[in-house]
């Protein structure tokens, strides 16, 4: 143990600065690193392990994926690397710092109030994911005091595990990809952006000491952020709004300062001040301070009994409300990177298979956020593929396409989301909304945003609509806005009879612009001459004085001399009858006008008295509604006719006392009969004008009733139109990204066919042209205003004529079909036929593909030449002619050599020349001179014997030459033979 200590620690290099770190007191709390490996961590935690020190007051707990059904040898093997003790858990083991815990085989682990516990796998082998289990379980127990490190492996897991603890405010650590031996794993998280540390395994345990280390030792110091320390978290806000143009300073402060503590821990900043001017020297450290304080946190199903109780309860009484539009629209605040999104999605549409509805049914959720990288992220749709551990098996299979290493949402669930950049706090709300997912976003705001947001959610919300809160969540003091629906449920439905709200602040740039009013524009006809109208009138009815006026008592026009009725009042010139008329009249006027206007009808006053010109007239006054002709129409016409004096009497004539007593009292009656009707006259006006006031009081009370109505209804569509700008601002970004996306993937798709060299021709379902690549006019005569006309009526230089219904077989077979054709010029072209297939997996036409293999079938007419011309040489030959494979398998046997060996060329074709004639020993050195004939660079002679089936022998003399490949390389033996018996006497 002694010397195996000493060798340890002479195979360490001990960081700088951590050799004598003091061990924590057991008292105090520690930190907990989990680990994670899988592929090639067996290497990246022997180097981690040795640059651990022996006190570095954390417990490090290693999980790795393990074969189930070996026994776990990792322990031993991790001794020889640290003088740490190396122990593999056991169930309820207390962990303990300066002290490496190993996860056994075929368990899952996790953590609680310090002790390990072990558990049987749910999950079958090869979906497994045991390091995000320990992870998520460790970020729960230790909160801020929970390291993760991943190291090298394959997939992704470890990914949401690191995502838990930054949730939590502990420290995310990562191996760098380029040491990695297997960088899937840590690009996975790098790529999520949940990284804090990115080093080599042999700098990462000095960089997690001294984080641990600074966090210890501010532990038991002040506060970082105390009061007199508010202005420096004031202007790091500051630099936040001027980088980023988002406000921070009314998030809640301790989420803030703690979020600063953990950068300042990182970067090893002891005072706030510090870490501002790092700020101020380094904009890249802004943008990750800001990430840092979006804390997208978010996974699939996040709190799953929530989750079904709106898929059993809320969303079927969405669709038993029959929207008019057959749309249930909802918005998801804060997002993320979109997996509560698409949760609604995805249970929509499984509400929407269960019920089968006999109505079509759509739902449209805007998803923002203010991160726009993790927009991008939600936008792609592809996550981890230890999403596993959230999503069912059959939800799985159902929604997502799997692919390496990751899953991509089907394009069913994807097409029902838009997501958008938006700033929940400063942009317009969406409007008319069934349903609000606001999920752990309130619990990062301080109360008064909580007050904005809340009201801005009701005012978003059709009656009934329904808000969906994270699980830390609540509606707080607004109990008259929301109900709740389900005891300990967040979720809650818009009150029917809620009071109203203060009104929505919107920002200043949405401000309400009134439209433009076009000008009446309708040609009038031109007045009739008044005058000309008002002396026909007065001549076919009257030859006394008279003066028009309208309704309100204005002059329009005179008629006879008026000077005895009417007078120019002093000051200002004013037309008005009212005002003109003489001592006498005007109260009768008045009265009388009043009066012909409302009935509609002729009144006429007699016996008034007029003063003027020094003396007095008696006139009867008639005041006449015009109604004809049409220019007249609702004008009033006023007559004066002047009236004799009263009759002198023969008894006025003998008495003049009696006479003038007479007089008077006529004049009295006179005067009082004419009192008691302007009396009456006025009491009539008045009861009429009394019911005239209340009638208009009320008309105004209702108008003004109106008119608020009306300024509530302008203010809600001045609100519902900044609304629907947003929502169209929404989406118009959303199909920008997606216009531009296509148009990247489409550029892609035009490089590639045109690298390729391949002519291709796409046809739709009718085998009209859909699309054609670069080049097609060395097959067919195409331009682009081909596009939509039939392939047979374009011409082709292809002696093909089967072409369109080779075509049509295949798109009925969905067989593929390969033909080498020519063209009238000599030119060749493989020509491929294939179903077109879209991504959905239906047929909507083919692909045509035309490849060049001229200089292939030239190639191959050279060759097939040469090879008749060999072949007539050899088969004429009077020699023996045999050629051999290396493996000396016999590829040419002409017809002296079967004459001479008697076998059949067909017989002996391709079988080892030695085995059928050459058996035995022999055959064996025969093999070997092959070799040899195979190494030599000239060719060779000698005799070999033969013996025949009937037992006569008889050699044979060869000369042999090399056969080379294409590389130049031996690939077999041609050789020549003649009988020596035959030969011998020839020359006999």
């Amino acid at each position: 143990m002694t010397q195996r200590k000493k060798t340890a620690d002479k195979q360490k290099v001990t960081p700088s600065g951590s050799e004598n770190l003091p061990s924590p007191k057991t008292s105090r709390p520690f930190a907990i690193a989990g680990i994670g490996a899988s592929a090639g961590g067996m290497e990246a935690l022997d180097q981690f392990l040795r640059y651990v020190p022996q006190k570095s007051g954390i417990a490090y707990v290693i999980v790795q994926h393990l074969d189930p059904t070996h026994k776990g040898m990792l322990p031993e093997i991790l001794r020889s690397a640290t003088s740490m003790p190396v122990v593999q858990a056991e169930d309820r083991m207390l962990v303990k710092p300066d002290s490496v815990y190993v996860i056994p085989p075929n368990k899952d682990m996790s953590i609680l109030h310090g002790r390990l516990h072990l558990f049987e796998p749910a999950a079958p082998r090869g979906l497994r994911l045991p390091i995000d289990y320990f992870l998520r379980s460790l970020a729960d127990d230790c909160k801020e005091r929970s390291i993760g490190i991943i190291l090298s492996g394959m997939g992704s897991d470890g990914t949401m595990g690191l995502r838990a603890i930054r949730e939590n405010s502990g420290l995310a650590a990562v191996q760098d990809p380029e040491s990695a031996k297997f960088d899937s794993m840590p690009r996975s998280a790098i790529n999520a952006g949940l990284a804090d540390i990115v080093a080599p395994t042999d700098q990462l345990p000095v960089r997690i000491i001294d984080y641990h280390r600074y966090v210890t030792s501010h532990e038991s110091s002040a506060p970082l952020l105390d009061d007199k320390e508010q202005s420096s978290l004031e202007k790091i806000a500051i630099l936040l709004r001027t980088k980023t143009g988002h406000d921070f300073s009314d998030y809640k402060k301790t989420t803030i300062s703690r979020r600063i503590e953990r950068r300042m821990g990182i970067h090893q900043l002891g005072k706030i001040n510090d870490y501002i001017r790092f700020l101020r020297e380094n904009p890249q450290e802004i943008e990750l301070l800001f990430k840092e304080l979006l804390i997208g946190v978010t996974s699939f199903f996040r709190d799953p009994e929530e989750w079904e109780l709106l898929k059993a309860d809320v969303m079927p009484w969405f669709l038993a409300e029959r929207p008019a539009t057959g749309v249930v629209r909802a918005w998801c605040a804060g997002c993320s990177t979109g997996e509560e999104a698409y949760s609604l999605a995805i249970i929509f549409a499984e509400m929407l298979e269960q019920l089968r509805p006999k109505e079509r049914y759509t739902l449209q959720i805007f998803a923002t956020d203010l991160d726009p990288d993790a927009i991008a992220r939600a936008r792609q749709g592809h996550y981890p593929a230890n999403i596993a551990a959230d999503v069912s098996a059959e939800r799985l299979n159902r929604f997502f396409i799997a692919e390496e290493n990751s899953y991509q949402i089907c394009k069913e669930i994807r097409e029902m989301v838009t997501f958008a950049t938006q700033n929940v706090i400063m942009d317009p709300p969406f409007t008319r909304l069934n349903l609000v997912v606001c999920r752990n976003l309130l619990i990062y705001l301080n109360a008064d945003l909580q007050r904005k947001l809340l009201p801005l959610f009701h005012y978003s919300l059709i009656p009934e609509g329904v808000l969906f809160l994270g699980s830390a969540e609540s509606i707080g003091s607004f109990t008259d806005l929301f109900m709740t629906l389900h005891p300990k449920s967040r979720l809650f439905r818009k009150r029917k009879s809620s009071q109203p709200v203060e009104p929505v602040d919107f920002p200043a740039g949405f401000a309400h612009h009134p439209l433009d009013i076009s000008k009446d524009l309708t040609m009038h006809k031109p007045k009739a001459n008044l005058q000309s109208l008002t002396d026909q009138l007065i001549l076919r009815n009257h030859t006394s004085p008279a003066v028009l006026v309208n309704e309100q008592g204005d002059i329009l026009c005179i008629n006879g001399r008026t000077g005895q009725y009417l007078e120019p009042a002093a000051g200002k010139a004013n037309w008005n009858i009212f005002v003109m008329a003489r001592e006498g009249l005007r109260f009768e006027l008045t009265g009388g006008l009043k009066k012909a206007v409302v009935k509609k009808e002729a009144i006429k006053i007699n016996g008034l008295t007029v003063e003027a010109l020094g003396r007095t007239q008696r006139v009867d006054v008639l005041i006449q509604p015009l109604s004809s002709p049409e220019e007249l129409a609702g004008m009033v016409l006023i007559v004066f006719n002047a009236v004799a004096a009263l009759p002198t009497t023969k008894a006025q004539g003998r008495s003049k006392e009696a006479g003038a007593e007479v007089a008077r009292i006529a004049e009295l009656e006179l005067e009082l009969n004419r009192s008691h009707e302007e009396l009456q006259a006025a009491r009539e006006v008045m009861q009429s004008s009394q019911e005239e006031l209340k009638s208009t009081n009320e008309e105004l009370q209702s108008t003004n009733e109106e008119l608020q109505s009306t300024n509530e209804e302008l203010t809600t569509s001045k609100e519902e139109m900044q609304s629907m700008n947003e929502e169209l601002q929404t989406v118009n970004a959303e199909q920008r990204a997606k216009m531009d996306e296509l148009a990247r993937v489409s550029n892609d798709m035009k490089n590639l066919l045109n690298s390729t060299g391949i002519v291709t021709i796409f046809l739709d379902k009718e085998l009209s042209v859909r699309r054609f690549t670069r080049g097609v006019n060395e097959v067919f005569k195409l331009i682009p205003s081909d596009i939509g006309r039939p392939l047979t009526d374009i011409a082709s230089d292809l002696l093909y004529p089967e072409l369109p219904a080779v075509a049509r077989e295949v798109l009925d077979s969905l067989i593929f079909n390969e033909r080498q054709v020519a063209t009238a010029d000599g030119r060749w072209f493989m020509v491929r036929i294939l179903p077109y297939r879209t991504l959905e997996d239906k047929i909507d036409g083919v692909v045509m593909t035309f490849t060049n293999i001229t200089a292939a079938k030239k190639i191959e007419a050279e060759l097939r030449a040469t090879t008749s011309m060999l072949r007539t040489i050899v088969h004429a030959s009077t020699f023996t002619v045999i050629c051999l494979a290396q493996d000396g398998k016999i590829l040419e046997f002409n017809p002296v050599a079967e004459k001479l060996l008697g076998c059949r060329r067909d017989e002996v074709l391709h079988k080892n020349f030695f085995e059928l004639f050459i058996p035995g020993p022999r055959g064996g050195q025969a093999a070997t001179r092959l070799k040899k004939m195979l190494s030599a660079d000239s060719g060779l002679n000698f005799t070999t014997p033969f013996e025949t089936k009937t037992g006569e022998t008889f050699s044979i003399q060869w000369s042999t030459g090399q056969m080379l490949d294409v590389d130049g390389q031996p690939a077999g033996i041609v050789a020549l033979g003649q009988d020596l018996s035959v030969l011998l006497q020839v020359k006999g």
